[in-house]
């Protein structure tokens, strides 16, 4: 009776335990994420990024991203009036001309921004903005002076941001700002503008129809030569750099795997009997893959100068020790079987490796193989903008210039679909090989 009791006292209170250990677990738990994601919401000073952000330079980016500006400058120094696509001189409209909305004239230009909206320049530096529903805006730029601008109201909109030196309007059908030397006037426009044909191509503001009339009428040609050389969106250099990025994660791929093969039977267990060797050949391998490869990247460069090559080979030395582990792992998991019976039919080690280790290994290679190449594919459009290689290059050249953010829509659209077709097409062929090597084809 008494041992009863003690077994009693001994299990009860041994479910108090695992019961005070439950609920221990189910409010700690909780609880430490919760002061893990306090800490995250002050030392990342998330309150402070809340009141950084800017709703007005958001929706500029967002614009910029599909759509493009139209300048029409004037030159306070010297009177000349300009037209260009994005402000860039290879979107230049020829001097005297602008778009059907730009009337320029001897004294005056003015400029129709639409539903009323209406600009003028005018004589001695007068620049006028005519905003329905407000009044008329004048301003008057002078080198000593500065910006001397009359409003219809005492009281300043917020649309508009006004100083000595400068003066900015901001409206829905345009932008327009005024300093001490130049006068320029923004309008937005959806889509790519002279994405296939510049100001200077005789196909320019041709619709299809035209174009495909033409093509057929034997120009077809001219008319790719001016697509593919077009200045502003550079087709044919993008094409190449997207071939180049390519290229690197293919190289570095595929290096990697040809140099981590051999390596990884020296860090296998069954296959390397010397403890020494599998543990500086493993070494090795974590060694190569601790590294990012985007430091490799660096130090590379530093090393032999940027470049698509120094790219490749950065993702060669990573992935060298990445794939150095797997094959190794896959090595020590290998049928003993199918290599002894190769080896009662006299083979030598060469032969039992070829023929009783690599179409055990074959499917697991492959599809790590590819998988690394789709995944590399990715990581070259970074170690591009690095070693000055492939899109990436592009992309952050795009970027850097903090204008012409549909370039940058364009450059990342293209690296989407490159990446989309890295996966469809290496997945096809592991389909291919893996169901081939298996079906014995």
């Amino acid at each position: 009776m008494t041992i009863a009791t003690n077994d009693a006292d001994f299990l009860k209170t041994q479910v108090d335990r695992n019961f005070l250990r439950m609920r221990l677990v189910s409010f700690g738990l909780p609880a430490l994420v919760l002061a893990y994601l306090t800490y995250i919401f002050f030392a990342f000073d998330i309150p402070g990024l809340a009141k950084r952000f800017e709703v007005d330079n958001a929706r500029a980016l967002v614009a910029d991203s599909y759509s493009y500006k139209t300048h029409i400058t004037r030159d306070n120094r010297s009177g000349e009036i300009s037209a260009a696509i994005e402000g860039e001189r290879k979107g230049t409209y020829p001097d005297g001309t602008g778009p059907e909305w730009v009337t320029m004239g001897d004294v005056e230009t003015v400029i129709d921004l639409g539903d009323g909206h209406v600009v003028t320049y005018g004589a001695d530096n007068f620049v006028s903005y005519d905003v329905p529903g407000y009044g008329l805006i004048t301003a008057q730029p002078t080198r000593a002076k500065g910006v001397q601008a009359e409003l219809p109201t005492d009281e300043v909109p917020v649309w508009i941001n006004a100083s000595k030196n400068r003066m900015a309007i901001t409206t829905d059908a345009g932008r327009l700002t005024i300093t001490r030397n130049r006068t320029e006037v923004f309008r937005y426009f959806t889509g790519w503008e002279l994405f296939f044909f510049t100001l200077d191509s005789p196909y320019s503001g041709l619709g299809i129809g035209e174009v495909m009339s033409r093509a057929l009428g034997g120009e077809h040609a001219q008319i790719w030569q001016d697509f593919w050389t077009n200045k502003m969106w550079r087709h044919q250099d993008v094409a190449w750099a997207l071939f180049e990025t390519i290229l690197m994660a293919f190289l570095g791929t595929m290096g990697a795997a040809m140099v981590a093969l051999p390596l990884a039977f020296l860090a296998a267990k069954n296959f390397s009997p010397l403890m020494v060797i599998r543990q500086v050949t493993r070494r090795f391998f974590d060694f190569f893959r601790g590294v990012d490869a985007l430091i490799w990247t660096i130090i590379l460069a530093r090393a032999f100068g940027p470049g698509p090559l120094t790219g490749a080979l950065a993702i060669l030395i990573t992935d060298t020790g990445s794939f150095g582990k797997m094959f190794s792992e896959a090595l020590e998991n290998v049928d003993k079987k199918q290599i002894e019976g190769i080896q009662s039919t006299g083979a030598k080690p060469l032969q039992r490796y070829r023929f009783g280790v690599i179409p055990q290994i074959t499917p697991i290679l492959l599809s790590q193989i590819l998988y690394y190449l789709e995944s590399n594919t990715r990581s070259a459009t970074i170690i591009g903008a690095i070693t000055g290689g492939g899109i990436g290059l592009m992309l952050t050249q795009a970027m850097i210039t903090q204008k012409d953010w549909e370039e940058v829509t364009y450059y990342i659209v293209l690296i989407i679909l490159m990446v989309m077709m890295m996966d469809w097409f290496s997945g096809w062929l592991r389909r291919k090989l893996i169901a081939g090597d298996e079906s014995g084809h």
